[in-house]
């Protein structure tokens, strides 16, 4: 299999002891020793030079026969982890690493936190079916749509390798089968809010409180000088989601599955299977062939968000208040309601930006006509929320326009930064009317570095992943120069800036 790598410098390499199992070590009842199963001929296939430097590892040695070790999961120590999770809203008390292993975590030259997670690493104790092995394809995707979100500035896990492993496997019935493939998968932690149901189901305080402040020193250390620090880690959690879910509407990503055990404490999205973007924009656009009902579709996202979080607080609540339990359930509920006004700020202003509209009113919007400094301050935030909502209702009445007319989601944007916005719309009038209230609210060409050219097109990418099984990994290639550079047109690429024939009818899979 012919391999893709990224130019980068050359850092010093830490050795494989600088692994650490620091949640093993924190939480010992959430995880056990496992091993992953030794590939039969592994070959790396990808290799994302840029992380390997960003966490300390030279890309050469990872090439080499140690790397290659580290990157199966031949080391000593790793373990897989057990959680539970709402599936499609229905709780289910036991999922886990069924075909994963934490290989551990590691401190990065610039002192961040990373675990390195091994995919494909056959079955664990949590395995519910099949071999625990997972096909190239749906590797190689996760690896391209996590590069795609970093590089579009939104928090992400990524994907540090891709190795083959030399054996075919057939991931669903009745399909033929594929190569086999591993996917190394850096992230901030894996603690879910699916890892705190599993504790408050089966385990209860004693494991709760101290998975609480792991998450805490973790990712939110501020939490831990609060006065309730288990309240205020619902609120850190509560916001993190908010703005990365107003971050995946504003790009028109499809997560696929929302289920609980699919979001993280830190904030990061994660686990990349039947995800997509949206072409055409429409709310209630679905990818993924298992959301049979749309529950997670396009438009729901923001919703699921808060029902999941609202998961999290419930299996928080013997910490925020175990003695007064009704009171922890009113100070959890005044914290839930904080959700929506954080995403509504953080999607107006993302919008504000994709629309080259200023966050506040210009100069003189808000003069005051008193001598009082606290009266103008209070005129001037008046107005400045005056002008959110204003700002927050044209970008609500274009994704309308957008939908009745079909226009493609990125497209648009796209094209209102170059200013051929109109040529997209079969009968423009709406859209004039539209952009007369744009440039009333101080509207002007938004930044080339906020509204992308390359997306992970679901046609495009489908046709990359279709040649890698075939041992053709060059369209899997150009889809990376592509979208890791989302911003700056290439004329050489300019046939993955649209979405090809089909791709609004698209039907992407776990690959489990």
């Amino acid at each position: 299999m012919p391999m893709i790598d990224s130019p980068a410098t050359t850092p010093t390499t830490p050795s494989i002891l600088a692994l650490h199992q620091t949640y093993a070590e924190a939480v010992p009842e959430l995880s056990v020793p496992h091993q992953a199963e030794a590939p039969p001929s592994p070959q790396l296939t990808w290799l994302n030079e840029e992380l390997a430097v960003e966490l300390g590892y030279e890309p050469e040695w990872l090439r080499g026969p140690e790397g290659l070790a580290l990157l199966t999961g031949q080391v000593p120590a790793t373990t897989a982890q057990v959680y539970a999770g709402h599936q499609f809203g229905q709780p289910n008390p036991q999922l886990g690493d069924g075909r994963a292993v934490l290989l551990g975590d590691i401190v990065a030259p610039d002192g961040r936190h990373f675990d390195l997670h091994l995919k494909g690493a056959g079955r664990t104790p949590f395995a519910r079916a099949g071999d625990g092995k997972a096909p190239l394809g749906p590797m190689l995707r996760e690896a391209v749509i996590g590069e795609s979100l970093h590089a579009l500035g939104i928090l992400t896990t990524r994907a540090l390798a891709v190795v083959s492993t030399g054996e075919r496997i057939r991931p669903r019935q009745g399909i033929t089968p594929e190569p086999g493939a591993m996917l190394i998968r850096v992230a901030s932690s894996h603690l879910r809010v699916g890892t705190f149901e599993y504790a408050a189901w089966h385990l209860g305080p004693d494991v709760l409180r101290p998975l609480a402040d792991h998450a805490i020193d973790r990712h939110h250390p501020a939490a831990g000088d609060a006065e309730n620090p288990y309240l205020e880690l619902l609120r850190c959690v509560a916001e993190a989601q908010a703005r990365l879910v107003a971050q995946w509407m504003l790009v028109g990503f499809v997560h696929g599955v929302m289920n609980t055990d699919n979001m993280t404490i830190s904030g990061q999205g994660i686990d990349y299977g039947p995800c997509a973007f949206l072409d055409e924009h429409r709310a209630r656009a679905v990818f993924s062939s298992i959301d049979q009902q749309g529950r997670y579709a396009y438009g729901n996202q923001p919703g699921i968000a808060l029902w999941n979080l609202s998961r999290f607080a419930e299996t928080l609540l013997p910490v925020i208040a175990p003695d007064e339990p009704e009171a922890g359930i009113e100070a959890a509920t005044a914290v839930l309601q904080g959700y929506e006004p954080a995403y509504l700020d953080a999607w107006t202003r993302g919008m504000a930006a994709k629309l080259g509209v200023p966050e506040s009113p210009g100069p003189g919007a808000a003069a005051g006509t008193s001598t009082d400094a606290a009266s103008d301050a209070d005129a001037a935030s008046d107005s400045a929320g005056v002008h959110l909502a204003a700002v927050r209702a044209l970008g609500e009445d274009l994704l309308a326009l957008l939908e009745a007319q079909a226009v493609d989601h990125t497209r648009f944007f796209r094209a209102l930064t170059g200013g051929t916005a109109r040529e997209l719309f079969a009968d423009p009038a709406p859209f004039e009317q539209w952009d007369r209230r744009r440039v009333d609210l101080g509207g002007s060409s938004p930044r080339d570095d906020v509204n992308p050219v390359y997306i992970p097109r679901n046609v495009h990418l489908d046709a990359a992943l279709r040649g890698a099984h075939l041992g053709d990994l060059s369209g899997v290639e150009e889809m990376m120069e592509a979208v890791r550079s989302p911003f700056h047109a290439r004329a050489h690429l300019e046939h993955l800036a649209g979405p090809g024939e089909g791709g609004d009818v698209f039907l992407t899979y776990c690959g489990t």
